[in-house]
């Protein structure tokens, strides 16, 4: 009898280690990432430079299928799943407009884009056909960056504002005639004296110029209102959401703790202001905000996409570490960004490139260097030009990021012959090469094309060869590399020194000491020691001024490393005051 329950015990062992594999096997085929920018067929401007835009974005989820609406884009984008997006091009719409946002209303989505002159607002039971019905044929007050807000009493709010000069604005209205109920109120007023984020510039470092105050949206959680507006400017790397909260929607309101609220001024893909907060449908919060790149034009902008959070406390905030590395997009409700981080570090910067051509100015290591403003460019764009990286050694590869810059194009609005064919080939020595991704008949606009391989792939060298470019030259910034680099994590925490501007306590100079085998830091604070929310990456450097504190504030800070093979989180706090 022992015999017969001892082999009883080991074949239900046995059946139970099956059973791990394969549910761990169906949890890796399951695991869908994203990585910033956003991976959407951004539309050429129909006149001027010949350049992308897409920006102010708002999603909304509506039966079961999630609706991007963005400036400028021709149309709009759906999703089932917040990984892959289908456009939807119509001109029932004014999809010309700035700054649009829907809401569902009796099972219906309803439509507003900004004008200054008269704003309509539109109705679809059926967003995905692209057919839309006109409801208001004008407000009562011309307005930009418009947000509606339905309360759960049923009320119906609109919030807008787009100024260097005046408030963000608020009102109720009718939701069946949409006239406004009562008076506009004035609800949140520029403050870059005391308040460091509203200050212009990249670095928030042009003091003497007024912020813009705009992107309104609204929240509810738990009774509370978050009313969230962006600032300073929409071309700068520091565009970010600040946000206040109140016990009722017309407030008044008073500013959060932790502010701003989503901020990404360093990386990749920087910028994450004038967007909208949503929920997905498994109770998780995103943040979808505007990316900077603003070197053809002033709007030249794409779309970024990070987790949100309402922690115990009621505080609103949005994880931007790493930010424009790849994340996992959950099928479950998730506590914190190391729910969907899948570890997949950088491995291409500043790496070794070999180029086929090289147009002046346009040099191969802006390829590499982690700056979407900077790009390498070919001296055609003819078939056979090519771009290799030496990794420098045998890595594990799990995702690449191609995107694709605009050099010398000719494009202008969306257009049949608007697409990337490529071919990925990687090797372990430089010599015999294979397949890693074949696109060399594809016919979808990949601007910015995110590809996650089907299994990891151990490499060296990646190579990729252009088929076809739409128009002027072969270009990249970057070409991106995740994975892991099959070594050691960093070793030893870093020793993190501040000192406050006692001039300017907007600002705050911090130091650290370098670790040779580091890939960057990133620096988490905030001004409550347990809810260090803000983040801000640094590649290599062992210094950094931070110029958007709030500086009423005393703040925390603590200092993680990072290289290919993960991340070391600081657990020592600083308390600077």
């Amino acid at each position: 009898m022992a015999k017969l329950i001892t082999r009883i015990g080991f074949i239900a062992l046995i059946v139970f280690i099956v059973t791990q594999c394969k549910i761990e096997k169906i949890e890796k085929e399951q695991l869908s990432t994203v990585c910033n920018p956003m991976d959407l067929s951004y539309r050429f401007m129909p006149n001027g430079v010949s350049r992308r835009e897409a920006a102010d974005p708002t999603v909304i989820l509506f039966k079961d299928t999630y609706y991007l609406f963005a400036s400028k884009s021709g149309g709009y984008w759906f999703s089932d799943d917040l990984t892959k997006w289908a456009f939807i091009e119509t001109n029932e719409i004014p999809t010309e407009e700035y700054a649009p946002t829907a809401i569902v209303l009796n099972n219906e989505v309803y439509f507003l884009a900004s004008n200054g002159k008269k704003n309509t607002v539109y109705k679809s039971a059926d967003p995905k056909s692209g057919k839309w019905q006109l409801v208001k044929d004008g407000l009562k007050v011309p307005m930009t960056d418009p947000a509606f807000f339905l309360d759960d009493d049923n009320k119906l709010f609109l919030y807008w504002g787009c100024s260097n000069k005046n408030p963000i604005y608020g009102v109720e209205i009718d939701k069946t005639t949409f006239e406004f109920i009562g008076e506009t109120q004035e609800l949140i007023f520029p403050n870059p004296e005391n308040l460091g984020w509203e200050i212009r510039g990249d670095y928030n470092t042009k003091t003497e110029v007024s912020p813009w105050l705009e992107g309104a949206w609204m929240n509810k959680r738990n009774g509370k209102y978050y009313l969230q507006y962006s600032a300073p400017g929409t071309r700068e790397k520091s565009y970010c959401d600040g946000v206040y909260e109140s016990e009722n929607p017309l407030g008044p309101y008073t500013l959060a703790k932790h502010n701003s609220f989503a901020y990404k001024p360093e990386g990749f893909a920087c910028g994450a202001g004038h967007g909208s907060t949503f929920e997905d449908k498994y109770g998780n919060f995103w943040h979808v905000g505007t990316i900077a790149i603003s070197v053809k034009d002033k709007f030249e902008r794409r779309i970024g996409f990070y987790p949100a959070f309402f922690d115990k406390d009621g505080v609103l905030y949005s994880n931007t570490r790493l930010g424009d590395f790849p994340i996992i997009i959950p099928k479950k409700k998730i506590e914190s960004i190391d729910d969907i981080f899948p570890n997949w570090m950088l491995l291409s910067y500043n790496k070794p490139i070999e180029v086929s051509s090289e147009l002046e100015g346009r040099s191969k290591n802006l390829a590499t260097d982690e700056e979407i403003r900077t790009y390498w460019s070919a001296k055609t764009g003819n078939k056979g030009e090519w771009f290799q990286i030496d990794l420098e050694k045998e890595v594990e590869i799990n995702a690449i990021q191609l995107n694709f810059a605009e050099q010398n194009t000719k494009l202008f609005n969306r257009q049949p012959n608007i697409y990337q064919q490529f071919l990925v080939e990687y090797s372990l020595d430089n010599k015999t090469w294979k397949t890693l991704i074949d696109k060399t008949k594809n016919k979808a606009d990949v601007p910015h094309n995110y590809l996650q391989l089907e299994t990891s792939t151990k490499a060296r060298f990646l190579k990729i060869t252009n088929y076809y470019t739409p128009s002027g030259k072969f270009a990249l910034s970057d070409f991106r590399v995740f994975g892991n680099g099959q070594g050691n994590l960093p070793q030893f925490e870093r020793t993190l020194t501040g000192i406050r501007n006692n001039e300017d306590r907007r600002q705050v100079s911090l130091s650290w000491n370098t670790d040779k085998n580091a890939l960057g830091y990133n620096i988490r604070y905030g001004t409550d020691p347990e809810k260090l929310y803000h983040n801000y990456q640094v590649l290599k450097n062992n210094s950094l001024t931070i110029r958007s504190l709030n500086k009423l504030q005393k703040y925390y800070f603590t200092i993680d490393t990072f290289n290919e093979n993960g991340i070391k989180k600081g657990s020592k706090i600083i308390e600077i005051n």
